[in-house]
């Protein structure tokens, strides 16, 4: 994984004294809470409805032990001993006292860590398939990429201050692990006719109140090409995005009102006038960021007499290992899957004691490196297949072996109105009643493939529209009520999904759920997932099934 340089070390050092300043500050009563409110957003501090929340930036959601290590110690410390992880690889921090802020960015940078672009309208922390040098499918280590425009994009004076926050993903497969067509710009690795790789560029995609796919603008752009066609892009959005809008001001809205030939257009004329030898990346940087991507894998068997064993002799970690463990390009190895999706408890938290225990086998069994997805979930990325059972024995033993996968109880859900002073629901309560009530594993391995997703806001931080069953929290007149949505998809085959109907009360939600479970097994054909028989019948079916007792 990529470490520091002097640079690096110096600026982020620079940037916590100068918070530390602004903090005394604002403890001293001599700048104001609205004085105050920008300096702490571009330090990834929010104010929340019972605290601050820190928000710490995972690029491209890489760790290793040492970083997983202080972010427990951070949490047992100065918080109430955990954390949760969201759809953008951060973590954060939901009862965090002010005047302790300064110092977590101080640990945070004794472990190469920070805060800075979590927040404000600038380039956010950057994103990328959490499956990135691990396997076969991928044309490029996709992490190399995402640390270039890291390292251009932090703080770029051009782009600091933008009409609104701008998101960035990354993936080198054919398998859209990041979600790249949910994005302000989605990067998709292509090989060209000649051989030379490049990338497909998407751009205007983002949910919220006006929820939009990419669009892409190039087919190809070769990699040497990234950065200066990116600043093309930011400088266009700059000049014509809108500012006098908070709703209208993303670059979503800007490509829908130009339409996307026209805006390709102006981005190919700016890019056109660009000075490229300054922007893009040098071989020499470009080889210097490679090498911090470059595992050493061990000579192995592709197959391990010790994984057959155990599968044969355990029924639980045989289907942890159906679930949770996927191949790997090295043989020998595999990648491991670690759920903090137990159900009943919330989605995406992980308590200090299961951080350390998640990076001491990472340090012992997967090449001291982990990944964060945009699922909530956590990976080890390079499992020797041998070890396999020892890792599953640890991660039940800490509750983090749930065999649930991309099932029904694997719900992404957002904080909601239990933290977020934008929620006009709670989002937490609806998950852990919808994962309990399908908890039999068996019951949710014959279900099979189903994303829910559920925002507690139309701000969609829980990726609502793109669940295969989406769920939003709306208020109506003081009382939560749930919009469902059907057939969304974050992946390759992106889609948004359809309205089912009326809003349902928060006690009707789960039996809904079900409702529509027995529509889908009842309807399915030839071992198809929850989204391609939606796909096939519509949405009646579905419909009449849930607001039966309505008519």
């Amino acid at each position: 994984m990529y470490r520091y340089d002097n640079i690096d070390k110096a600026f982020v050092a620079d940037r916590t004294a100068e918070f530390r300043e602004q903090v005394e500050r604002r403890l001293a009563g001599e700048i104001t809470e609205d004085q105050f409110k920008p300096i702490r957003l571009l330090n990834g501090l929010y104010l929340q409805l019972h605290a601050y929340m820190l928000r710490i930036a995972i690029p491209y959601g890489t760790l290793n032990a040492a970083k997983l290590r202080k972010l427990a110690w951070i949490a047992k410390t100065y918080d109430q001993g955990y954390g949760h992880f969201t759809t953008r690889t951060n973590l954060q921090l939901h009862w965090i006292k002010l005047r302790d802020a300064p110092q977590i960015l101080e640990h945070l940078a004794e472990v190469e860590m920070h805060s800075m672009q979590t927040s404000g309208n600038t380039i956010r922390n950057v994103t990328a398939d959490p499956y990135a040098g691990a396997t076969a499918d991928e044309l490029d280590d996709p992490r190399v990429w995402a640390e270039a425009i890291r390292q251009w994009s932090t703080l770029h004076p051009e782009f600091s201050f933008l009409p609104r926050k701008f998101k960035i993903a990354v993936t080198a497969a054919a398998k859209d692990r990041a979600a790249t067509k949910i994005y302000d710009i989605g990067l998709a690795m292509r090989r060209g006719r000649n051989g030379e790789l490049g990338f497909e560029v998407m751009v205007g995609g983002g949910l919220g109140r006006t929820p939009y796919l990419g669009s892409t603008i190039r087919e190809f752009l070769p990699t040497r090409h990234l950065l200066s066609y990116l600043e093309a892009i930011l400088r266009v959005y700059n000049r014509y995005g809108r500012r006098d809008n908070i709703w209208k001001a993303r670059i979503k809205v800007l490509v829908a009102s130009l339409g996307a030939e026209e805006f390709g257009r102006q981005v190919e004329a700016e890019w056109a006038k660009a000075d490229h030898e300054r922007t893009d990346l040098p071989d020499t940087e470009l080889a210097r960021i490679r090498a911090e991507f470059t595992p050493q894998f061990e000579t192995l068997s592709p197959r391990s007499e010790a994984l057959e064993r155990a599968k044969a002799g355990d029924a639980a970690f045989a289907r942890f290992l159906r679930h949770n463990v996927h191949p790997h390009k090295a043989p020998g190895y595999a990648l491991v899957d670690v759920s903090l999706k137990t159900p009943g408890l919330t989605p995406g938290d992980i308590t200090s004691e299961q951080m350390n225990v998640v990076a001491d086998l990472a340090e012992r069994f997967s090449l001291d490196e982990l990944r964060v997805n945009y699922n909530q979930n956590l990976i080890l990325p390079h499992v020797k297949l041998d070890d396999v059972p020892a890792v599953h024995a640890a991660l039940a033993a800490a509750g983090l072996a749930t065999p649930n996968m991309d099932l029904i109880s694997d719900i992404i859900a957002c904080p909601g109105l239990d933290y977020c002073a934008l929620a006009n629901a709670r989002a937490i309560p609806i998950a852990q009643h919808i994962a309990e009530r399908f908890a039999d594993p068996v019951r949710a391995e014959q279900v099979g493939e189903l994303k829910i997703k559920i925002s507690g806001c139309i701000n969609a931080c829980g990726h609502h529209h793109v669940g295969h069953i989406g769920i939003l929290g709306v208020d109506k007149k003081g009382e939560e009520f749930y919009q469902l949505t059907l057939g969304g998809s974050g992946e390759e085959d992106a889609s948004l999904g359809q309205m089912l109907g009326p809003a349902l009360p928060a006690d009707k939600v789960t039996d809904a759920i079900e409702q529509m479970v027995e529509v889908y097994l009842r309807e399915r054909k030839d071992g198809e997932r929850f989204l391609d028989t939606f796909r096939r019948t519509g949405v009646t079916p579905f419909k009449e099934a849930v607001y039966a007792d309505a008519h």
